[in-house]
């Protein structure tokens, strides 16, 4: 049996992906090269790791024991990587970082650009997915850290506070609404909505909202983010709901109207989460106390 470390991390970015294609960009191999790497690992354990098929890969029974293994292998090897590195130049290595929309649109882009300007041998893959996929990830081992919304289940995980993340309504200046300081969800839905996309976790949470009120979002159009909601919406296409940091990034620049909502589920609050923490190796420790409020 022969394996090195590079056979380890493409094993894992390509079981992580669900395809070899992917697998090979993210460990930055040609697809000819990722391939014969894999073939090489199944024949030398005398097994196969992978189902193939057309949509891409699936990984056996024997694939998912692999990927457990590896991780607690890589994390090991990074664990030394930062050993040594302290006695050498200071913090090395790489994070991976998983975070909702909210997490990455409002509030990452400075804190992980003062995290790196401080840190020059740490890189950082940063990806954006639903909470509910990170909070798997994360019990799967697949990524050391993300940050999710409270309104996931987080059972089997450590959390961390990350920041306050309450939802407001908008609308245009001279919307009906706009006269009315205690306009709440449920008036909001005798109206069109400018919705965010019908993936995006925030955009399900509000039509799943409305639903438990007994009626349908009036959906007149979606955009991909939240910039797209208010510049819509201060353009006159109807209201809609976005983070408070968003609306306090855009207030200067554009013309609307916000409420703060005050029903229960719109008091959203923002995690840090992790298998565990005390485990984390050094450079991802540093990451969280650069993130911790």
């Amino acid at each position: 049996m022969h394996f090195d470390l590079t056979d380890l991390r493409l094993f894992l970015h390509t079981l992580d992906s669900g395809n070899m294609t992917a697998g090979a960009q993210r460990s930055h191999l040609s697809l000819a090269a990722a391939s014969a790497r894999i073939r090489a690992l199944e024949a030398s354990l005398g097994i196969a790791l992978f189902e193939r098929n057309r949509r891409g890969v699936r990984p056996t029974a024997a694939g998912q024991a692999l990927g457990e293994h590896s991780r607690r292998v890589l994390r090991q090897v990074d664990h030394l990587q930062f050993d040594m590195a302290q006695y050498a130049q200071g913090l090395q290595g790489q994070i991976r970082l998983l975070c909702n929309t909210a997490a990455l649109t409002e509030y990452l882009p400075e804190l992980l650009g003062d995290f790196l300007k401080r840190h020059p041998s740490v890189d950082l893959d940063v990806e954006e997915w639903p909470s509910l996929r990170i909070t798997q990830a994360l019990r799967q081992g697949a990524a050391p850290l993300g940050i999710i919304s409270d309104a996931v289940n987080t059972d089997g995980l450590q959390t961390r506070p990350f920041r306050d993340d309450p939802l407001m309504l908008i609308m245009p200046p001279d919307h009906p609404l706009a006269a009315r300081p205690d306009a709440t969800f449920i008036d909001s839905l005798a109206h069109g909505h400018v919705a965010l996309a019908a993936t995006n976790a925030l955009g399900i949470l509000v039509e799943e909202q409305a639903l438990r009120c007994g009626r349908r979002l009036q959906v007149r159009v979606r955009a991909e983010g939240f910039d797209g909601v208010v510049r819509m919406v201060a353009a006159g296409a109807g209201v809609g709901i976005v983070p408070q940091a968003a609306v306090h990034r855009c207030q200067g620049a554009l013309r609307f109207s916000g409420r703060a909502l005050r029903e229960p589920w719109a008091a959203r609050r923002l995690l840090l989460c992790s298998a565990d923490f005390d485990t984390l190796p050094g450079h991802a420790r540093a990451l969280v106390d650069c993130l911790a409020p």
